[in-house]
């Protein structure tokens, strides 16, 4: 059963999920996140470090429309779904790339994102203000904490607008944050060093009530992904190989088994931001997220479950290898109003056959966010209690099978594509054929196409392609109206009209 935590961050409860064991049955836990000084083992600067994972899990940062048109929209995968005149500017902004600088979606974004460098900056100030000698432990990894939180949220800033202000200092006057844009090498610059100090004073792991606390391997996992952003493939391959090496994370748990209740915080999690529900806060973002409502079916009755965007794309579908089970992993089927269900495969994880609304425009929903209905039930149509999964094992294995690939050491790669394959078969000879060409070009293929297919609906398809030089060629094929200056976001105007002449907008904009 979970402990109950409290803590009272000034007037703000800020909550946190907690469970007692890996993949533990969520009908059995008792309501999760809140903390008390007593369970505290994160030292003196808790408080403030439990606000950068309340502010990490929020709405315009990872868990709403916001994010996700930013980080998937973009690619030939994904679309927006729901109806035709539900969030059309979604449509045309992000899907058709006809970014505006004075797009809402686009300057929250930056401004939440922001909120959390601010967070982190005065976390990191407070403790470089105190005597060394007083510091603890805990304190030592709130300090770690502060860093990954500073980077992630970085590297979010440099792949979305290339360069951005770089503020790494408390702001104790509004005027000390208008600063000019830093280069995209000095971002990357201050998130080596971030992620560097955030895996020394991370712990390996935490004792089982602390699920989703940072970790070592979450500070190293997140570096590698940074490395291959740009194409380093060294110190991909070498941070990648840190955290396989460690022997902390397997993929043990099945692949239908990862995205369900029963699979968060399992042995391939190795960053997933925690959410909950509680009968006094069914649907609230103060312990848990949109993330799941977002994605749900938009029906009636009992399958008004959402919002219904964020959904695959045919395109998505016809990628998957014949056989491949993580294609009915991935889509979630459904029927519309006024349909026949007889037509609608029950592929659900429950055995559920939605019912979505006439004029939805998806063909699929997304599986990999649907929620339990019996906590539905329980709760709220709403999912707000689904956790976030942002970096799992098998992704690190495809960035050292990457790497170790466009360093020439392709047999390695070839183990490291393997062991994704292998789980994702599950026994099954008859599918997914091992790969076995040494030729590097088809290695390289094969492990694209892989990245696409075991992280589908995640994070990084579009950024991806940005990094292979593949954006403007696959998107194109899509019918997307993609140009090479659409890499990056315009920077938000009512940025650049406070700063007097400061900021700079980015190029062709």
């Amino acid at each position: 059963m979970n402990h109950l935590y409290k803590l009272i961050i000034g007037c703000l409860l800020v909550c946190y999920t907690i469970l007692t064991t890996s993949c533990a049955d969520l009908l059995d836990q008792e309501p999760q996140g809140e903390w008390t000084a007593d369970d505290n083992k994160g030292g003196s600067f808790a408080s403030d470090v439990f606000t950068l994972y309340a502010k990490g899990r929020g709405f315009h940062v990872t868990s709403g429309n916001t994010a996700l048109a930013i980080h998937n929209f973009r690619c030939e995968d994904i679309e927006k779904g729901s109806t035709a005149s539900d969030g059309s500017a979604y449509v045309t902004q992000f899907s058709q790339f006809s970014y505006s600088p004075s797009m809402s979606a686009i300057g929250t974004y930056w401004t939440e994102n922001y909120a959390i460098v601010h967070v982190a900056n005065n976390i990191l100030a407070a403790i470089e203000e105190t005597d060394p000698a007083s510091l603890s432990e805990g304190d030592m990894i709130n300090k770690g904490e502060a860093h990954f939180f500073r980077a992630f949220i970085y590297f979010n800033l440099v792949r979305a607008f290339g360069e951005v202000p770089l503020i790494d200092f408390a702001i104790k006057d509004a005027i000390e944050a208008n600063v000019p844009k830093s280069s995209v090498d000095a971002i990357y610059q201050l998130i080596d060093a971030d992620l560097t100090e955030a895996a020394t004073y991370l712990p390996k792991s935490w004792e089982n009530q602390y699920p989703g606390r940072l970790t070592w391997g979450a500070a190293v996992s997140l570096h590698a992904k940074t490395y291959m952003q740009r194409n380093d493939w060294a110190n991909m391959l070498a941070l990648s190989k840190e955290v396989i090496n460690s022997g902390l994370y397997n993929l043990n748990t099945p692949f239908s088994t990862i995205f369900r209740e029963e699979g968060e915080n399992c042995s391939e999690s190795i960053w997933e931001l925690q959410c909950t529900s509680t009968a006094e806060k069914p649907g609230s973002n103060d312990i848990g997220s949109q993330y799941s409502a977002v994605q749900a079916c938009r029906g009636a009755g009992d399958f008004n479950m959402g919002w219904g965007w964020h959904c695959p794309t045919p395109i998505l579908a016809n990628a998957f290898e014949a056989g491949d089970p993580r294609k009915d992993e991935t889509l979630l089927y459904f029927y519309k109003t006024g349909e026949d269900p007889a037509t609608c495969p029950a592929n659900s994880p429950y055995n559920e056959k939605l019912c979505a609304s006439a004029d939805v425009t998806n063909t699929y929903y997304n599986k990999k966010s649907y929620s339990n209905p019996t906590l539905r039930a329980q709760y709220t149509k709403g999912g707000y209690w689904v956790n976030i999964r942002m970096i799992r094992y098998s992704e690190v294995l495809l960035m050292a099978a990457e790497a170790a690939n466009e360093t020439g050491d392709t047999q390695s790669a070839l183990n490291y594509l393997e062991e994704v394959r292998a789980r994702a078969r599950s026994g099954n000879s008859a599918i997914l054929p091992k790969v076995t060409s040494t030729d590097k070009n088809v290695v390289r293929a094969a492990v694209k196409h892989e990245r696409r297919i075991e992280l589908a609906m995640e994070w990084d398809r579009f950024y991806d392609l940005v990094r292979w030089g593949d954006a403007q060629s696959v998107l194109a094929a899509a019918g997307k109206n993609y140009q090479p200056k659409h890499q990056y976001l315009p920077l938000p105007q009512t940025e650049i009209d406070k700063s007097n002449g400061v900021l700079v907008q980015n190029p062709n904009y």
